[in-house]
């Protein structure tokens, strides 16, 4: 199983948990990362996902993040090919860095790309038809999986 995490998944866990369904996802994703440090699931990651992540304002937290993403076990470089592809998810409206993230996981054909992100969730619904890989919430994906 070949799983990318965008950066709100990794930031979640630090949200204010005092909501139910930030606590459920930030349960979620530590289950989840807890496969992907086992090495029962490849972790993939990217280029635009450490860019991102270094744009972290809070020092202590990027230093945790970016020290979490050494155990990416495939990392995506950015090369033309993203970027043509993720210009293509932009004029379906996509935001850039959304549409670099799908992209970089479309290229590893990577089983699911999970994300928290509400906006996105709906958007790729919306665009199902040209999307190459299902996106999908972290804590609904790992329920269906268990």
């Amino acid at each position: 199983m070949k799983v990318y995490l965008d950066v709100c998944c990794l930031n979640r866990p630090f949200d204010d948990q005092n909501q139910t369904r930030i606590r459920l996802e930030s349960e979620a994703i530590l289950i989840i990362m807890n496969q992907l440090y086992i090495k029962d699931w490849e972790w993939i990651g990217s280029d635009v996902l450490i860019v991102e992540l270094e744009n972290t304002p809070n020092i202590e937290k990027r230093k945790y993040l970016i020290e979490l993403t050494k155990k990416i076990q495939t990392n995506v470089n950015i090369t033309k090919q993203e970027i043509i592809r993720a210009n293509k998810l932009a004029t379906l409206g996509f935001k850039s860095f959304d549409a670099m993230h799908i992209a970089c996981a479309e290229s590893v054909n990577a089983d699911i790309f999970l994300t928290t992100d509400d906006k996105l969730l709906k958007k790729s619904i919306k665009e199902k038809n040209n999307i190459n890989i299902p996106i999908a919430n972290p804590l609904s994906w790992l329920m269906e999986m268990i």
